[in-house]
């Protein structure tokens, strides 16, 4: 039991059990040790969070923005110091490299508290609108209780993402991470609580698919912001409709990556790499169709094999390893089954596409896998993986290329790689997503809008334009004479 919290959940400021719960294990995806046993919420559970979180919720959203920004600053501040400490606990609960958690993960939950702790004073602002005589103005008012439902490639981001907004714009929050990666959102819980943040406003409960209805289907909830998969997505979205509900939904992609034979190949081929086996391809944004052209598919096919085939798969607590194992053996074994239809379907295999030698034969592990010669109507082209499988399909021009990429029902991301700037603005323009990206990929400080169209979701995380989602306007007219009335 190497990272066994006090208890399952964190509620009202202080670790609360509920052994009635079913029992929910922790294990590690680089050995497929068990290091935690947690129990998913009861619904006594459930009610004592939500009823936290509805009592604490209107005294917080009477501070001043600025009051509440304090407290979430010095939660960045306490992330910062324990970087290190949050980062390998981040690899135990998903089996990511701690090169890459130690830079990507709790990095970017305190990033997100530090900018909207930041920003609300400024942001959650109103209009004055004159009327002649009469005037109107605006403000922006807290939902009340939301709540957050994780997912399990990036838990501490995640968690901070939902909270981070929520808590500034005045709200409380019940967050439940996934049940494959538990221990994260509670240390967030205890730093935001040691920061200063008053007791019931950021609540941690542990379940599985059984506590989500709980959750959505609550009264006393205002507002449900998912990470998820699309079928998830639509689950809740038909539930929280029934209680009129605000809703964030960031789900699934199949995000196109288009890479123009005037491109510089190596940065190209960068992007596609990190688009495809960051995270051992475990993000949602991840732009798994990547179209070259075909005057540069050759070089870019060869570089590309040479480059993944260098790649260090081992120990994720080796500070050297950049390939972690997957999260869980149903999560392998489901890329494993789209690997085989892959070749089924007549795409070749360039690399990848099995076990790595030299890592331990109970973890998770699977080789970062590239296909070639894909067409658009095969299996791998058409739905999400979810793992480190790169999908290059060929194309000659680009009005061809740009209806082929918005030819899916996702709308996630998008990216670009070419040398000629006006093109790029130009095929951006047109392509049917919420996010892109331009010679680059799957950058997302916090400073800008994350999110999606068409079946990937809608709302957004990140930058001013989140408080948007965890507010709702309130419109005052101000009557400055007498009513006349024809009665």
């Amino acid at each position: 039991m190497r990272a066994q919290p006090k208890a399952s959940h964190f509620i009202d400021g202080e670790y609360v059990e509920d052994a009635a719960g079913s029992v929910i294990e922790s294990i590690y995806p680089a050995t497929g040790e068990v290091i935690a046993r947690l129990h998913a919420a009861t619904p006594a559970i459930v009610e004592k969070a939500i009823a936290a979180a509805k009592r604490a919720q209107p005294e917080w959203a009477a501070m001043s923005p600025t009051a509440r920004g304090r407290i979430l600053k010095r939660a960045a501040e306490i992330m910062r110091e324990r970087n290190r400490e949050l980062s390998e606990l981040e690899t135990l609960d998903t089996g990511k490299p701690i090169q890459e958690t130690i830079v990507a993960d709790p990095t970017s939950g305190a990033d997100s508290f530090e900018f909207f702790g930041g920003v609300a004073a400024a942001a959650l602002n109103g209009d004055y609108i004159p009327l002649g005589g009469d005037f109107a103005y605006t403000k922006r008012v807290p939902l009340g209780v939301c709540v957050g439902i994780g997912a399990w490639n990036y838990p501490q981001q995640i968690a901070c993402w939902k909270g981070a907004p929520a808590l500034a714009a005045g709200n409380a929050m019940v967050f439940k991470p996934s049940e494959n990666t538990p221990l994260g959102a509670l240390k967030i819980a205890e730093i935001l609580v040691e920061a200063g943040l008053p007791k019931g406003l950021y609540n941690v409960i542990q379940g599985d698919r059984s506590t989500g209805p709980l959750l959505v289907n609550h009264p006393d909830v205002a507002k449900v912001s998912l990470t998820g998969s699309v079928p998830t997505g639509r689950k809740v979205y038909e539930a929280a409709a029934a209680g009129l509900r605000h809703v964030t939904m960031e789900l699934g992609g199949k995000s196109p990556l288009i890479v123009f034979d005037d491109a510089d190949l190596e940065s190209a081929i960068g992007g596609a790499m990190l688009g495809n086996f960051y995270s051992t391809g475990q993000v949602c944004s991840n732009g798994t169709r990547v179209f070259v052209q075909r005057k540069v598919k050759d070089a870019f096919l060869a570089r590309l094999k040479e480059r993944t085939e260098a790649i260090v798969i081992g120990d994720p607590m080796e500070e050297a390893t950049q390939l972690g194992p997957m999260v869980s053996k149903a999560q392998r074994d489901k890329v494993f089954s789209y690997i085989e239809k892959g070749k089924a379907e007549g795409a070749r295999l360039v690399t990848g596409g099995g076990i790595p030698n030299a890592v331990n034969t109970e973890g998770t592990y699977i080789q970062p896998t590239v296909f070639a010669d894909v067409t658009d109507e095969m299996t791998i082209a058409r739905e999400e993986i979810f793992g480190p499988v790169m999908c290059v399909l060929d194309f000659d021009d680009e009005a061809e290329v740009v209806a082929r990429a918005n030819a899916t029902e996702f709308g996630l991301s998008a990216g670009v790689f070419t040398a000629d700037i006006t093109r790029a603005h130009r095929v951006v323009d047109q392509l049917e997503a919420g996010t892109l990206w331009i010679n680059t990929y799957n950058l997302c400080p916090v400073e800008i809008p994350f999110g999606g169209s068409k079946q990937s979701g809608f709302g957004r995380e990140n930058s001013v334009a989140a408080l948007n989602h965890y507010t709702e306007l309130k419109t005052v007219y101000v009557g400055m004479g007498k009513v006349e009335a024809p009665y």
